[in-house]
């Protein structure tokens, strides 16, 4: 389609984002976190996203004022384009004002490359193979694993030390949730996971 010839621009990869973090209303507004597990999380009270190409996309949560989500609005339209993506934006301290907000979240997001491929064997995880390797670090996500597929995971001396997954789903967009054991860092495993299940995904149909 249309789409393996023109790429995304930033505002629609935003929109991408956002819907795959989030669940909305029929208005738009934020519900919960989009986990696909069982029991989200209530969503936060109001997310920004800013892009290299000046496009800024926000969300507001289903109970927020009407008064403050347009006072929020008008901030984030004067947002200026993005150059640094460590910068906090230009109103953070109006945003935090006008929340009576004491904490935050913020970092950047990076959409994973075509051009990306496996540079270290790696192996699809699902409910059938994946408590074989699971011991000794990965635990935990033997509850996650039919949720959080694909799951692609960097195996050493038959115990998985490297792991990405999909944490955040929607037809359109996965995006991943990467853990490496301490021990087994720097080694490029990450990398390699991140290729691998990046592949099972566009496989899918999805970015």
């Amino acid at each position: 389609n249309d789409r393996d010839v023109i790429p995304l621009n930033g505002g629609e990869l935003m929109e991408l984002h956002a819907a795959a973090l989030f669940t909305h209303d029929p208005n738009m507004r934020l519900r919960a976190i989009n986990e696909p597990w069982p029991g989200a999380a209530p969503a936060p009270r109001f997310f920004l996203g800013r892009t290299l190409d000046g496009t800024v996309v926000s969300r507001y949560r289903h109970d927020l004022s009407e008064e403050l989500v347009g006072r929020l609005m008008t901030l984030c339209a004067e947002e200026p384009a993005l150059y640094d993506v460590q910068a906090k934006p230009q109103h953070f301290q109006a945003y935090m004002d006008l929340l009576r907000a004491d904490r935050f979240t913020m970092g950047p997001c990076y959409l994973v490359a075509d051009e990306a491929v496996e540079t270290i064997r790696t192996v699809s995880l699902h409910g059938g193979n994946a408590a074989e390797v699971l011991s000794g670090g990965f635990e935990w996500l033997a509850s996650e694993i039919d949720y959080a597929q694909p799951c692609i995971a960097f195996v050493h001396e038959n115990r998985a030390v490297s792991v990405c997954r999909s944490v955040r789903i929607t037809t359109q967009a996965h995006e991943a949730g990467l853990e490496t054991l301490e021990p087994f860092r720097g080694k490029g495993y990450a990398a390699a996971v991140v290729s691998g299940w990046a592949g099972a995904v566009r496989t899918m149909g999805a970015i």
